[in-house]
């Protein structure tokens, strides 16, 4: 019973007080000259804290392209490789967009399984190396966060957004028929816990800023600002760089740390989802809970959990190749399974209704 209590309670975290903070005034601000010759990504250096700002050609919204995967390892290596950089930080130069997901044209343009899983590994190569970084990086997050841009930022040691109603994080690729495919099947789980994970991923539903806090996927938020000398986004964005910026500095001075504590709720779930009967519980219930919604049409969701469920069960690195070889059959399936979806939710608009959150 209190583990069931737990599992269901999961969601009722308390509410933390907005960060707000004195404007950071940095001097000595440097450009890579590398940054230059590059078209997604460039960083200067504020003190001993590099600034990467990530700003796709020619495209409001910013996307996990191979050009902009490739870019960022070359930035993430010259970084580590400088002594005079201690810390980073990752922020968008767009408004309202940090990174609104994978490029899908690069999975769809994918010929062969092999070629699917090498992709999806090489994701998840990129992002273990970041969550392993010897440099703090700190995720700084104005506006849509969402598929690959999520799986970047969970993998940084410190994520701070906006508290405004354009910030939103979310795993959408199941509204594909795909699946997450950088590891955030194995990194969400642990981070915001097994149920929230799975409501995340099973519905592809936004979170705002404000509920990512509780849950503990974002750690610090910021107000927004008004209007000034320039437009309020651009304030915004300046503001939460400046922020982004301090923390980077007291992460590396280990004045910060990178651990959130956690409330008596979450400590009892965590508690409860290391008993092996509830996990299966929990298996069960959410499986049962698919087939219902989906009347067996929709089948990605099912992968999600079997996924998880190997990585939990099985250890990470089961969970990784099993996450980067279910893909291939949803890049041939999903753009029927993508319309399967969009009839329940148009159905569902229709009877005024919304899709079921999962909990528990």
């Amino acid at each position: 019973m209190v583990a069931s209590r737990a599992i269901g309670s999961l969601s009722r975290f308390t509410a933390s007080r907005t960060l707000r903070c004195p404007g950071y005034i940095c001097r000595n601000f440097t450009v890579s000259s590398a940054s230059l010759t590059r078209t997604h990504i460039n960083y200067g250096v504020k003190g001993d804290v590099a600034v990467i700002r990530i700003n796709s050609p020619n495209s409001k919204v910013n996307v996990l392209s191979k050009e902009l995967q490739s870019e960022f390892t070359e930035v993430m290596n010259e970084i580590w490789a400088s002594d005079q950089i201690r810390s980073a930080v990752l922020i968008s130069s767009k408004p309202g967009c940090f990174i609104a997901g994978a490029d899908i044209n690069m999975i769809a343009a994918c010929k062969t399984s092999q070629e699917v899983t090498e992709l999806s590994k090489e994701g998840q190569r990129m992002f273990e190396k970041l969550e392993k970084s010897p440099k703090p990086v700190v995720a700084a997050i104005n506006g849509s966060c969402l598929g690959g841009g999520l799986e970047l930022a969970i993998s940084c040691q410190y994520r701070i957004a906006t508290k405004d109603k354009k910030t939103v994080l979310g795993a959408p690729e199941v509204l594909l028929g795909i699946l997450p495919g950088a590891g955030g099947t194995q990194r969400l789980p642990k981070m915001v816990g097994l149920p929230s994970a799975f409501d995340m991923m099973l519905t592809g539903r936004n979170i705002r800023a404000d509920r990512a806090k509780k849950m503990g996927l974002v750690d610090q938020l910021v107000d927004p600002l008004g209007p000034g000398l320039k437009l309020p986004e651009e304030r915004t964005i300046e503001y939460l760089e400046e922020v982004a910026v301090t923390f980077a500095k007291g992460l590396a001075d280990k004045k910060i740390s990178p651990k959130r504590a956690k409330g008596l709720v979450e400590k009892l779930t965590s508690y409860a989802m290391n008993i092996p009967f509830v996990r299966q519980q929990v298996y069960k219930k959410v499986e049962e809970k698919v087939q219902k919604e989906t009347k067996g049409l929709y089948p990605a969701p099912l992968k999600i959990i079997d996924v998880v469920k190997t990585g939990i069960e099985q250890g990470k690195d089961a969970g990784y190749l099993s996450e980067s070889q279910v893909k291939f059959y949803y890049i041939q399936e999903h753009q029927i399974q993508g319309n399967v979806l969009y009839h329940l939710k148009k159905k569902k608009r229709d009877t005024g209704t919304s899709l079921t959150p999962f909990t528990f």
